[in-house]
């Protein structure tokens, strides 16, 4: 695959994750109860209600965590596209 490509399915995979994400938060809230902030917790959450299996929760844990660090990755790399932006505009000289 191109960098494109690669980029393209990462952010695929990204939103995909973050969809059962909020669906995991939907079922709790479906169910009366408390819906937490952090996705691991939704999903521990969703195992005590039996609506998973605790079997299920490890490839949970890894799947969020494989999103937060497509996230992590994509904000390093945005950051780095603004550093340069700015740091390009300081660099040039004034004229009048």
């Amino acid at each position: 695959l191109s960098r494109l490509e690669q980029n393209g399915m990462l952010h695929a995979l990204q939103v995909l994750i973050e969809n059962a994400i909020g669906k995991s938060k939907q079922l709790l809230k479906a169910n009366n109860e408390v819906v937490p902030v952090s996705a691991y917790d939704a999903f521990d959450s969703l195992v005590g209600l039996a609506l998973i299996e605790p079997a299920e929760l490890g490839q949970w844990d890894a799947v969020i965590g494989l999103r937060n660090r497509i996230v992590h990755e994509y904000m390093n790399i945005v950051s780095q596209k603004q550093y340069t932006f700015i740091t390009d505009f300081l660099c040039k000289p004034i004229t009048l």
